[in-house]
């Protein structure tokens, strides 16, 4: 939220990151892909029209700042809304000062609500109107992707700026600002600023409310330096930034699959390790690994499916770490094994044809015959028992319903076993081409 400058006259006694809140665009620290010369948020407020939007981006990024900078340089009335704490009530009485707000004074108004997407359909349909209207201008801030979770009556009537993580270099700047601001004399060794900047992983919220506490257990130790000793008995369990139900879990979910499906045992290691990291649920992750064996590997390593299945048991028997452990031998398992979706590919497109074809009948020769009345019926007749037959194989067989024609989905690949599969079908296929030319 936080992201650098100072608002002139702050208490003393305000918390570090509301000091270090940029008083103007130049200020900011970050987003300059935005708010570069040229670029889409500096060229509205040079503008002065600025547009409905929706800012989204990690947590401490400065969607916040930027909402409540817009209004200070456009001389607007800043209403800020919580998604969490508000409902339909605070949104009316918003509109009601919005309009109170233009009829006495002619100012625009700057809705500014955070956590957008918190609001419900309803919630977010009660904007629309007013924001049709002119009323005021809409600033929406999500940690989420607006295109689940905005709906699209309202996202169609406002721009999406994407907001960046900051870099180590901006999280330094920072750094640095914090120190100069602060007149204890502290200082910080290099090993122990690189944690620092790690641990605040792109979050300048995190960092600073992180430094805060620091200098303040620094002062009441006695302690003019902070080296990596004393910095890793004041900081707490080091996390990730990290949303189990948000767009960075889903973000690296699919890098771990697709590094599995990539044949990069390092790389998904990497993702695997850092979703642990973050805080997901390693049964989860077991699930996926699981599913990966199953969509991208099949039939060309059959094997990929039994060690999925057994790392998730072994972990559900023995917790962490050895279940970690034994989860991340079925990742680079699966990274380096044949890949084929042949399988997987010719379960879907049989399940799109069932579902769209008729309830066709189950041939007479196909049918079990358990009883007197169903032999006298046919059921079972001239079935042909394959075991019986030259190479186990009943050669020009029709197991597809009556009238229908057969219908091939499965293409093996030619890796791992699932070459010898292709060829073993070669071979089947040529004796049924050979039995039907046959009198």
């Amino acid at each position: 939220m936080a992201t650098g400058g100072l608002f002139a006259g702050q208490a003393p006694h305000a918390p570090l990151a509301e000091r270090l809140r940029p008083a103007s665009l130049d200020d900011v620290v970050g987003q300059s892909h935005l708010l570069g010369a040229g670029r889409p948020l500096r060229l509205a407020f040079s503008s002065g029209r600025l547009p409905s939007m929706i800012l989204w981006g990690p947590p401490g990024v400065g969607k916040t700042t930027l909402a409540r900078l817009i209004a200070n340089t456009s001389d607007a009335e800043f209403i800020p809304l919580s998604a969490v704490l508000s409902g339909v009530k605070d949104i009316r009485e918003a509109v009601e000062r919005a309009e109170l707000t233009l009829q006495q004074s002619g100012r625009r108004t700057i809705l500014f609500v955070d956590e957008v997407h918190r609001f419900n359909k309803s919630q977010q349909d009660a904007f629309l109107p007013f924001v049709e209207s002119g009323l005021f201008t809409f600033i929406g801030a999500t940690t989420e992707n607006p295109s689940f979770e905005v709906n699209s009556a309202l996202l169609s009537r406002a721009q999406v700026f994407v907001l960046e993580a900051l870099s180590g270099d901006e999280l330094a700047i920072l750094l640095d600002r914090a120190l100069q601001l602060e007149t204890r004399g502290l200082t910080v060794e290099p090993e122990a600023r690189t944690q620092i900047l790690d641990y605040a992983d792109g979050d300048a919220r995190r960092l600073l409310n992180f430094l805060e506490g620091l200098f303040n257990a620094a002062e009441a130790a006695g302690v003019t330096e902070v080296d990596l000793a004393f910095l890793q008995s004041a900081m707490a369990t080091r996390m990730r930034r990290f949303d189990k139900g948000g767009e960075a879990f889903y973000d690296q979910i699919s890098a771990l699959h697709k590094s599995v499906r990539g044949s990069n045992p390092d790389a998904a290691l990497y993702w695997f390790l850092r979703m642990l990291d973050g805080g997901a649920d390693p049964l989860y992750l077991a699930r996926r690994i699981v599913r990966m064996a199953i969509e991208d590997i099949g039939l060309a390593d059959p094997r990929a499916q039994e060690i999925a299945a057994s790392a998730c048991e072994i972990y559900e028997r023995l917790g962490s770490p050895e279940g970690e452990l034994a989860l991340s031998n079925a990742v680079i398992y699966l990274a380096v094994a044949p890949k084929s979706n042949a399988a997987y590919k010719a379960y879907n497109q049989m399940k799109a044809l069932v579902a769209q074809d008729q309830s066709r009948n189950v041939p007479i020769h196909l049918r079990n015959a358990p009883t007197k009345l169903m032999k006298e019926l046919g059921y079972g007749k001239a079935y042909r028992y394959a075991h019986d037959e030259p190479e186990a194989y009943a050669a020009g067989e029709q197991y597809f319903p009556d009238g229908m024609n057969p219908v091939r989905v499965y293409e093996p690949t030619p890796r791992g076993l699932e070459g010898k599969i292709g060829e073993k079908l070669a071979h089947l296929r040529e004796l049924d081409r050979k039995a039907k030319k046959d009198p």
